[in-house]
């Protein structure tokens, strides 16, 4: 599903030259949960945007799901987003002005699926989820865990190849960080391909591998025992 060889992205900062990742290199198979940890300034949200498209590499190959995305131009790594990945945010990035159906079918509206099989996919997605009662509320009007679901949910509406979660329950109390982390472990049950970033251990245990960042290079990248398998 994703294979990264060499990766490298650099930057600069005033007269300074900064290095976010330094020749990373790792592959994540079709139905992986991995979880991605480092401390602040570990490379790990760099390596989310190179993954999400959202970000191009300095130098090195980036294979996603059979397309080699590492040189696109900005409209294409566009399409190739819309069409392959699924992001969940710590902060949802709900739109307050619409109901859970007009959040969820957002993405749709840059694709050329029919309002019909929008709405067909919204309310199966909306039921899966746990909020068949809550379709027509807006963001304002629910908790910060049902939120969150929506974001799921908008997350799957194109049936993306992989979600990235960065911090999914990073504004989550405990409980509600459980039942979410519940739902992301059964999308993966079911065959999704799921990327997180998360700062937390307990968190991190939900995956099945989690992979350790210092320094913009990968440190450790190990089978998680307590994980979803």
């Amino acid at each position: 599903m994703i294979t990264l060889d060499s990766i490298t992205k650099t930057f600069q900062n005033g007269e300074e030259l900064v290095t976010a990742l330094n020749n990373v290199s790792l592959q994540i198979a079709q139905n992986e949960f991995v979880a991605i940890m480092g401390t602040s300034g570990s490379g790990k949200s760099t390596l989310m945007n190179v993954l999400g498209c959202l970000d191009t590499p300095t130098s090195g190959q980036y294979d996603l799901d059979g397309n080699n995305v590492a040189e696109l131009d900005d409209d294409t790594l566009s399409h190739i987003r819309n069409k392959y990945i699924g992001f969940i945010f710590q902060t949802f990035h709900l739109l307050p002005k619409l109901d859970v159906v007009g959040n969820i079918t957002l993405p749709l509206r840059y694709s050329d699926v029919s309002d019909k099989v929008a709405q067909e996919r919204a309310n199966n997605l909306i039921e899966r989820v746990g909020l068949s009662h809550r379709k027509h509320h807006k963001p304002f009007e629910m908790s910060g865990g049902q939120r969150q679901r929506v974001a799921i949910a908008r997350a799957l509406i194109n049936e993306p190849s992989v979600i990235l979660a960065d911090e999914p329950t990073g504004n989550l109390d405990s409980k509600t960080s459980d039942e979410i982390m519940a739902l992301l472990t059964e999308l993966h049950q079911a065959g999704q391909t799921i990327v997180m970033v998360t700062h937390e251990q307990e968190i991190a245990n939900y995956a099945q591998r989690v992979i350790r960042m210092k320094d913009g290079q990968v440190i450790e990248d190990t089978q998680n025992q307590t994980g979803t398998l």
